[in-house]
């Protein structure tokens, strides 16, 4: 034991996580300069350290509980931990290696273990829920009364309520739970690798591009063979199914895919029952009727039946226009000689991708000319700054974790400090895929000081070459000002607490933001500023986004319809009221099939083939996080489209949809309040009332109807 600390506390004197309170760094930035791998597990260990002692002072105060020595103390316990995990995981995905991938496997089962050891704390419940008893004697604010409902519901929803049998039977069945979500998860994996298709003669690829060519010929390469290798990665299936002439190999594809754990060797039937009973078994536990209910107490729609109506008005004012879209394309496949009297799953996206190229003619290549990397900073720098008077200026004295990332300080409309952000814009071996916005350190408010937060925009976008400046895609474009728009969330913040600050909002809020500031891309007032050819200077054409425009709506009926299918058939499995039965006469997986069949049933627009069923491999609701979430996608785009018609009605009244007042309701009512107070009473209060589908409706080419 004295070996141990002896290390540490040598470790100590040289790790600059010890010394984080003294850093003489711009606004306390990280001195990512001096911070090394085996700084971490030493840094972590002692903040784990320091953060259960701080719970172990809470739990031992002599004094009665109060907001102040309890909640409050709650709330500000494990500050050096969040600044070791601010940096740590914010660089695994942004700039790993197999050293921080190392460290990462053996810090999780500490960090599971730390957490577990505050959230099973029954010293520390009980004086919460002290307070919590006399929360409408404290004379609490808004903000201080939603902080201590959501930290004993925290506590509360983890089983600290619970009798000690009740807590056992709760172990259990998270346990349980966690193991089967995992093996649904596997199986999915393992049989999307498990199959594969050669193909010899090059005749049978006509339609593909040679990059896909390429790619099915790498495939095959990998496994030690001579051809073009099909598997059932989306980087696969998505060209072939689209491009492919050959229908046979479609179809072929397409129910390897589509039947994927459907029976055989990785069957997921059996788990899926296993799943949803065990959810419903918890929800239970806890007093709710099914697991629905439970899941969605502290999201904004609240309840099964708001999300219900949500997805019947979406069905109801989309089904007309998706089957019409459908029989569009059929006609077209039926000129271009396609024989069947009804097209499958198989060939919709063949037909439907060659009559969009027909109609509108417009590839990402005429339009990256318009959206060079400076020029495109400037554009989303500069709408920042139209619509919220912020500025950002570049600061080279902050150290940044990469040399590819640039570091901004940011101003308020009155020069005053708000922000340091980072932008990190190119792929690298170290980086993970995707997109994405987070926070080095949060912005919260203590000892009257307020704590900017450092904000983390992460992206994979396009890199210059030499004979070309980093030119964007129209996508690329709409990513950016998503992610910034997460960004503003995280900048703008101006909370109390840390634990409200920021994107510390319900998950089917938290994407109102960032969708919202999509929009402007669509804008030509919003282009003009910055969309200019990098060699002529030329301003991009209004017939090129005419053409961009028309092909958005493009199939938007049926693509809401195709999400409306999954969000009824999570719905239907997580609001049943008794366990599954299965149908004895039918079998496992035939009942699941089924019974998943007449969830979509509603909204299918091709037809259903037998032996698939998309359940089987739903990762995103039986091993993810969207079990009874999945319809927030469409709640989201509801949400956006109706918060940017206010923009849209000022510019039909002022002529500029860089409107000053509206930025001002917006910012002040949802990027500045976090999760201070539920998120529809902030939306309304910005909005003047609730949101409605028609703002989408309108977006997606559909006709506004009625609302029933």
């Amino acid at each position: 034991m004295a070996l141990a600390t002896t290390v540490l506390v040598a470790t100590a004197a040289t790790n600059p996580f010890f010394d984080y309170k003294n850093w003489k760094t711009p606004h306390g930035t990280y001195p990512f300069n001096e911070i090394h791998a085996e700084h971490y597990m030493p840094a972590f260990e002692e903040a784990m350290k320091q953060g259960l002692k701080e719970i172990d002072d809470i739990v031992n105060n002599p004094a009665a509980p109060t907001f102040a020595n309890t909640i409050e103390a709650y709330e500000a316990s494990g500050e050096m931990l969040g600044i070791v995990a601010g940096c740590f995981y914010n660089l695994t995905s942004a700039e790993t290696n197999d050293t921080l991938q190392q460290i990462e496997m053996e810090l999780s089962p500490k960090m599971s273990e730390y957490s577990s050891t505050i959230r099973l704390n029954e010293g520390l419940f009980k004086r919460i829920k002290a307070v919590y008893d006399q929360r409408d004697k404290l004379k609490l604010n808004k903000a201080q009364y939603k902080l201590l409902e959501d930290i004993y519901d925290g506590f509360a929803n983890n089983g600290a309520n619970l009798s000690p049998e009740e807590k056992e039977v709760y172990r259990e069945l998270s346990a349980k739970l966690s193991k089967l979500t995992l093996q649904y998860g596997q199986n999915v994996l393992k049989a999307t690798n498990a199959w594969s298709m050669l193909l010899t003669d090059e005749s049978l690829l006509a339609g593909l591009n040679d990059d896909t060519k390429a790619m099915l010929r790498a495939n095959a390469e990998k496994k030690g063979l001579e051809g073009w290798l099909l598997n059932l990665k989306p980087t696969t299936t998505r060209p072939v199914m689209q491009d492919l002439d050959n229908r046979d190999i479609r179809r072929e594809l397409y129910l390897a895919n589509a039947s994927k754990c459907v029976g055989g060797e990785f069957d997921n039937s059996a788990l899926i029952v296993e799943i949803v009973n065990t959810r419903l078994a918890i929800a239970q536990l806890f007093g709710k009727k099914n697991y629905a209910v439970k899941a969605l107490d502290k999201r904004m729609a609240e309840n099964p039946e708001n999300v219900y109506k949500l997805l019947d008005q979406l069905r109801d004012a989309y089904m007309p226009a998706a089957l019409a879209e459908v029989k569009e394309v059929e006609d077209y496949a039926h000129a271009h000689g396609f024989y069947a009297e009804h097209l499958q799953p198989w060939d919709f996206g063949y037909y439907s991708k060659k009559l969009k190229k027909e109609k509108y003619d417009i590839s990402d290549d005429d339009l990256r000319p318009y959206f060079e990397l400076e020029a495109v900073k400037k554009g989303v720098f500069g709408l920042a700054e139209r619509l919220y008077g912020i500025k950002f200026k570049e600061n080279k004295k902050i150290q940044v974790y990469h040399p590819e990332v640039t570091a901004y300080e940011v101003f308020d409309e009155k020069g005053k400090f708000l922000a340091v952000y980072y932008a990190d814009f190119h792929p690298r071996d170290g980086k993970r895929g995707g997109a994405w916005m987070n926070d080095f350190q949060p912005q919260f408010i203590r000892k009257k000081k307020d704590h900017r937060p450092h904000i983390v925009n992460v992206m994979n976008f396009t890199r210059p070459t030499a004979e070309k400046p980093a030119l964007f895609t129209y996508d690329e474009v709409r990513t950016f000002l998503h992610e910034f728009g997460h960004g503003l969330h995280g900048m703008l913040t101006r909370c109390q607490y840390e634990s409200q600050s920021g994107t510390n909002v319900p998950r089917d809020f938290v994407e109102l933001p960032s969708q919202f500031n999509e929009n402007f891309i669509d804008e030509k007032e919003f282009l003009d500023t910055f969309a200019k050819h990098y060699k002529t200077g030329e301003k991009l054409p209004q017939e090129l986004l005419d053409k961009m425009h028309a092909s958005q709506t493009y199939l938007a009926a049926y693509a809401c319809v195709r999400q409306l299918s999954f969000g009824y058939l999570d719905m239907s499995w997580h609001t049943l009221e008794q366990p599954f039965a299965i149908n004895e006469s039918l079998g496992t997986t035939e009942s699941v099939i089924r019974f998943s069949d007449k969830a979509m049933e509603q909204v299918q627009v091709l037809p259903t083939v037998p032996g698939t069923q998309m359940a089987m491999s739903f990762t995103h609701i039986f091993s993810g996080g969207y079990a009874a979430g999945y319809y927030s996608y469409k709640w989201s785009e509801l949400l956006d489209a109706d918060a940017f018609s206010v923009f849209k009605e000022a510019k039909a009244k002022n002529g500029s949809i860089f409107d000053k007042k509206a930025a001002k309701r917006f910012r002040e009512n949802i990027l500045e309040k976090g999760g201070t107070e539920k998120a529809m009473d902030l939306y309304k209060r910005f909005r003047g009332g609730e949101p409605t589908i028609n703002a989408l409706l309108e977006r997606d080419g559909i006709k506004v109807q009625e609302i029933k």
